[in-house]
């Protein structure tokens, strides 16, 4: 489970500047973190299909904000 004083250190780590909340970055690393605990919970529980679904919708979401970041890093070199 994802507590705040993790959130806030996932943040820390990931932020741009000083007010950066919901960068790309910072979403990726906290997506991240979600589905690390996730994955631990789906190797307990195999049959958990409601929670595989979720995790399934994460992976997602982190791809297409990690192929936002490739695609934003070419356009300005």
């Amino acid at each position: 489970m994802l507590t705040s004083k993790s959130k806030a250190k996932i943040i820390k780590e990931n932020q741009i500047n000083e007010k950066d909340t919901g960068s790309a970055n910072v979403q990726i690393g906290i997506l991240t973190k979600r589905i690390d605990d996730l994955a631990g919970h789906l190797k307990k529980n195999p049959k958990d299909a409601h929670s595989r679904r979720g995790l399934l919708k994460m992976v997602s979401k982190r791809r297409k904000l990690e192929k936002y970041i490739d695609s934003s890093s070419k356009k300005t070199k």
